[in-house]
């Protein structure tokens, strides 16, 4: 058996080095460890009828002459592949086009929320995000709307289960409490975030939305600071004069409060789809931060004061490229998406 087995190792190795051609490396690989009809392997069949002193040295005799086989055979293939990249003729014909490369970009909302965080950022402003899944507690209680307020009608939630009452968050005021929480007076916070709620779709409405919100806590922030603030920020961003209206509106966690809205740049004021036929979008929400959150937080009683406002970075990236339907945003139509 051992004479047999030195035998076949020496015949594979001479027809391995006369060999040039690879489909004939694999014919002498298939003729000798091949699984049904391989030299070695028919050999390796017989070790059953060897003696027990004969078997381990036939053995590994057997299986140093298969790796020593397999290796020849894949180092001649190497050369092989070597010797046919060297021989062939590349040829480059100078006068043909170059191929495109299509590189991506950012997302029309992505691409107006930076340009927020710079503004912001350049008044002074700390740039934030905050948790997607919040507990009942930030999201609505510690905001001044305790459980059984009519004012929770307002959000059309999702909640998990969860025993801890966790929902998707509804708007990024909750970030006002976490932040107050862990740092003191002066502030000057800029957060985004997305916004999840339960509600139909439509060309103005989404289930998934993105808002930034931006507060601000000191020692006697009043209302005039609230409104330069925001005439500050909107020419910042419009690069123009925009009409706007304050209307008094209704918040739990300020005091009091107001909705911002500007003259429809889609249809110019005239009426579409985006602004409800009515000529003018509802762009910021926005008021002074209520006694109460304060408290729900443990700062001093009328210590402090300050003013929060927020808008949809949605309704807003609508208004900037004049765009008729706020599902395009999550529509996935790359033919949308490569305009920006």
């Amino acid at each position: 058996m051992l004479k047999k087995i030195k035998e076949l190792r020496v015949k594979a190795q001479e027809q391995i080095e006369q060999t040039t051609n690879p489909d004939q490396l694999k014919e002498i690989r298939q003729e000798y460890l091949g699984r049904k009809k391989g030299k070695l392997t028919q050999l390796l069949r017989g070790l059953k009828d060897l003696s027990p002193t004969e078997k381990p040295k036939a053995g590994a005799l057997a299986n140093q002459a298969k790796n020593e086989i397999e290796n020849l055979i894949n180092q001649k293939l190497q050369e092989c592949s070597l010797a046919q990249e060297k021989n062939q003729e590349t040829f480059i014909d100078f006068t043909l086009p170059g191929k495109q490369i299509n590189y991506g970009h950012l997302h029309p909302l992505t691409q107006v929320k930076n340009e927020l965080s710079d503004i912001f950022y350049s008044m002074g402003y700390q740039i934030l995000e905050g948790p997607e899944i919040e507990t009942d507690y930030y999201n609505f209680e510690a905001l001044n709307i305790p459980p059984g307020h009519p004012a929770r009608d307002m959000w059309d939630t999702f909640y998990l289960k969860s025993k801890k009452r966790e929902l998707l968050k509804t708007h990024t005021s909750p970030m006002q409490v976490r932040v107050m929480e862990k740092q003191t007076p002066p502030l000057k916070v800029c957060v985004f975030g997305r916004c999840f709620r339960h509600e139909a779709t439509d060309a103005s409405h989404e289930h998934t939305l993105h808002q930034m919100e931006g507060f601000v806590v000191d020692k006697n922030i009043n209302v005039a600071n609230l409104i330069d603030t925001l005439k500050v920020f909107l020419q910042s961003l419009f690069g123009t004069k925009i009409k706007i209206r304050l209307r008094p509106s209704y918040f739990p966690f300020t005091e009091p409060s107001f909705e911002v809205d500007f003259a429809c740049l889609n249809c110019q004021g005239k009426g579409c789809p985006v602004c409800n036929q009515t000529g003018w979008v509802e762009i910021l929400g926005a008021g002074m931060i209520h006694p109460q959150v304060f408290k729900s937080v443990g700062y001093p009683a009328g210590k402090y004061t300050g003013f929060a406002f927020g808008l949809g970075l949605d309704r807003l990236t609508l208004m900037r490229y004049q765009i008729d339907d706020i599902r395009w945003f999550h529509s996935g139509d790359l033919r949308f998406i490569r305009q920006f």
